[in-house]
C-alpha cells in the first residue's frame, strides 16, 4: 500500500479531479477505487481489494454510498463521511428530525403518505410551500406549491412515480433574499462560505441549475450554526446550507458529499487541499 488515504468514486467529476490534483501537489499518492470495479464479502474480511486507512467517500449515489461505506467500516476502515452520517444527511426527513432534536431552526415541515393528508398538511403550513423528494439532490423534483389547485396537480403526478416519491415531504417556503448560504465545515472548522444566487427564471439556487456563486464572509452566527448543524451528524466534511429568513438563519440541508468546484475560485480557499489535510489528520489519530 503506497498511501494512507484513498477515495471511492463512481464518476470522476470536477470535485474528484480537484482532490486528485491537490494530492499531487502534496506529493500524496491518493488510492483511487471505482465502486463499480469490485465486490466485498459481507461475512468475512478479504484482501482481494486493498483499501487505505482512511477513505474519502465520493460516490454520487446515496444508496451506493451508505452501503459501501458500511462494508468498509465493518473492516475497521475510517470513511469520510461515516455511513451513519450519510444515511441521515441523505434522507431529508431523518435529517430534519436530527436537526430539530438539537434545537436547530429549520423550515416548518410535515410528511404525509396520501394526497388528501398532504393537502391537509399544506393547509396547516400555508401557501406558498415546497414539495421535496425525501431522497434526492441538485434540486431535482423539488416543486413550488402556490395554492391547493397546483398542489393537487403535482401530488397526483407523484402518485404515478416510484413509491419513494409518494412520501410527501412538504415545507414552508421561506421568505428570503434570492440566495442561500453554504458553509464548508471540515472537521471542527468552518473553512469557507458562499452565497448561491438563483439564475434568471429559476427560484432554486442549486449551481447544478445555473446558480451563481459569490464568496460570503463567515459571521460568528454562521460559524456557530454551521458547526452545531454539522456536529449533529458527527465529525466529518459537510456543506451546511442555510437561508436568511425573517426568523434569522435557518438550516435547510446538510450535505455529506458536498460539491465545491465553483466555491474554490469564488472564495480562493483550497477546499480539496484542506479535505486531504483533514483525512491525513484522521490517519494520525
Amino acid at each position: 500500500m503506497t498511501s494512507p488515504v484513498g477515495m471511492l468514486y463512481d464518476q470522476i467529476r470536477p470535485e474528484e479531479r480537484l482532490l486528485i490534483d491537490a494530492s499531487r501537489k502534496k506529493s500524496l499518492t491518493l488510492g483511487l477505487h471505482n465502486s463499480e470495479d469490485f465486490y466485498l464479502n459481507a461475512h468475512e474480511i478479504d484482501h482481494k481489494e486493498p483499501f487505505e486507512e482512511v477513505v474519502l467517500q465520493r460516490s454520487i449515489s446515496y444508496f451506493r454510498s451508505i452501503h459501501l461505506t458500511a462494508l468498509l467500516e465493518s473492516r475497521g476502515i475510517r470513511v469520510i463521511n461515516s455511513s451513519k452520517s450519510a444515511s441521515l444527511c441523505g434522507n431529508k426527513l431523518l435529517s430534519t428530525l436530527e436537526l430539530s432534536k438539537a434545537g436547530i431552526q429549520t423550515p416548518r415541515t410535515a410528511v404525509a403518505f396520501s394526497i388528501e393528508s398532504a393537502l391537509r398538511a399544506l393547509s396547516d403550513i400555508g401557501y406558498p410551500a415546497v414539495l421535496k423528494p425525501i431522497i434526492g439532490s441538485w434540486g431535482r423534483l423539488v416543486a413550488p406549491l402556490k395554492d391547493e389547485e397546483s398542489a393537487r396537480a403535482i401530488l397526483e403526478d407523484r402518485e404515478n412515480m416510484f413509491p419513494l416519491y409518494q412520501v410527501y415531504y412538504v415545507q414552508e417556503m421561506i421568505k428570503r433574499p434570492p440566495r442561500d448560504i453554504r458553509c464548508f465545515v471540515i472537521g471542527r472548522s468552518v473553512e469557507a462560505a458562499i452565497f448561491r444566487y438563483a439564475s434568471k427564471d429559476e427560484w432554486r439556487t442549486n449551481t447544478a441549475r445555473g446558480g451563481r456563486v459569490e464568496s460570503c464572509k463567515v459571521t460568528p452566527q454562521m460559524e456557530d450554526l454551521a458547526l452545531k448543524a454539522a456536529g449533529v451528524f458527527g465529525e466529518g466534511v459537510y456543506g451546511v446550507d442555510m437561508m436568511e429568513s425573517e426568523r434569522g438563519l435557518t438550516v435547510h440541508e446538510v450535505n455529506h458529499t458536498t460539491e465545491f468546484r465553483n466555491s474554490v475560485p469564488a472564495t480562493g480557499v483550497d477546499i480539496p487541499g484542506l479535505i486531504l489535510d483533514y483525512a491525513l489528520e484522521m490517519v494520525r489519530k
